[in-house]
């Protein structure tokens, strides 16, 4: 695996935001890259001119496009790529779901030129959606392929081995672990590694999204609200759901991002916006997990939603909001809809300028 000197000349927060202001400065050339030359016309960031469709906040953008294939993940794939696991008996016949989840070091490139050597479940960012029902018993077998010492920490409730914490549940190079656990509460949650230094292991790229539905039949009195979140039901066949992981990269180790994002790559949903079908409603599952920055957020252009904090209640904590603020670690549930809206473009990005400048930029495409 080749690695990047990201000291020869480092990309900084403040010249990435001076880069895209001159126009056409190579990124991959300000990461010193020694194959930058071979990028320089599609690793840059411009200022979009007067492209109506990619004005405001857009207009600092990247110039090219990222290899997908070659990072073996893409953004608009992992949106809606739940993983079920598989349904088995263990040893006194009861159903456990089950998941194989490998850590695996691995050059992620970031945005067009700039690679980044990153942490990974999976060979992700971020990691498999793990998805449940409340009340399974779990089972996640993780083996540990990188060359450090890692763990899957879940946010849920569980024993103390059960951690993933230093002492309880933490995998050196070459070995493996199992979690195990019954799902609770219900939710949308997140595992990450708890390694230490703890801001490392998360900023390079060891996280991923955890959700557990609603059993129906625990919750009588909001049990249509239920029906709706539960994987496989045809009340929730009728949402539109997605997975957004928010967060950032740090490419030159100095304690500050330098790009921002919704699943790893910075602006993949602004020049490729999501489809959404007007007559159905959108669910989101949102997490924050950026690094080095107190707080992230999500705001939406020309339309408000419902918020479930957590994700652990089935009536929404803060109503009719465009707005909403995570901590590091703090993840809720969007739900809104785009019925009898016009057709077009719908901007969203975080409302912290700079991070949508850096690549915290996207779009809705309601057909």
């Amino acid at each position: 695996m080749r690695m990047v000197d990201w000291k020869t000349r480092p990309i900084s927060r403040r010249s990435a935001l001076a880069a895209a202001a001159l126009g056409a400065v190579g990124v991959g050339a300000a990461a010193g890259r020694p194959d930058a030359a071979e990028h320089a016309g599609s690793g840059a960031m411009h200022d979009g001119g007067t492209d109506s469709m990619h004005g405001g906040h857009g207009e600092n953008r990247v110039v090219g496009e990222v290899d997908h294939s070659r990072n073996g993940f893409d953004p608009a794939e992992i949106l809606t790529d739940f993983d079920y696991g598989e349904i088995k008996s263990d040893e006194d016949g009861r159903t456990v779901r089950e998941w194989v989840v490998t850590a695996v070091d691995k050059e992620i490139e970031i945005a067009p030129g700039v690679f980044f050597p990153a942490w990974t479940f999976d060979g992700r960012i971020p990691g498999p959606a793990l998805r449940c029902v409340e009340g399974e018993r779990l089972r996640i077998v993780f083996q540990n392929g990188s060359s450090h010492a890692h763990s899957m920490h879940f946010h849920g409730i569980h024993s103390a081995r059960m951690d993933g914490v230093p002492g309880a549940g933490m995998v050196n190079p070459g070995a493996d672990f199992v979690y195990e656990f019954d799902a609770r509460p219900f939710g949308c949650h997140l595992y990450h590694c708890h390694a230490l230094p703890l801001k490392r292991h998360i900023h390079k790229g060891m996280y991923g999204t955890f959700i557990v539905d609603p059993d129906p039949e625990r919750h009588p009195e909001e049990r249509t609200a239920a029906l709706g979140r539960r994987h496989g039901t045809p009340e929730n066949a009728g949402w539109q759901e997605l997975i957004m992981v928010m967060n950032g990269f740090d490419t030159n180790f100095d304690d500050e991002n330098e790009f921002y994002a919704v699943n790893t790559i910075p602006f993949a949903y602004f020049d490729k916006p999501i489809r959404i079908e007007r007559s159905r409603p959108v669910r989101i599952y949102l997490i924050n997990i950026t690094e080095f920055d107190p707080i992230n957020s999500l705001h939406i252009h020309a339309n408000f939603f419902d918020y479930y904090d957590h994700g652990t209640t089935l009536t929404p904590t803060l109503r009719n909001i465009d707005t909403v603020m995570q901590c590091q670690a703090q993840r809720g549930i969007l739900e809104f809809s785009f019925a009898d809206f016009e057709p077009g473009l719908y901007m969203f990005h975080a409302h912290q300028s700079e991070f949508a400048e850096l690549g915290w930029m996207s779009h809705f495409e309601v057909v």
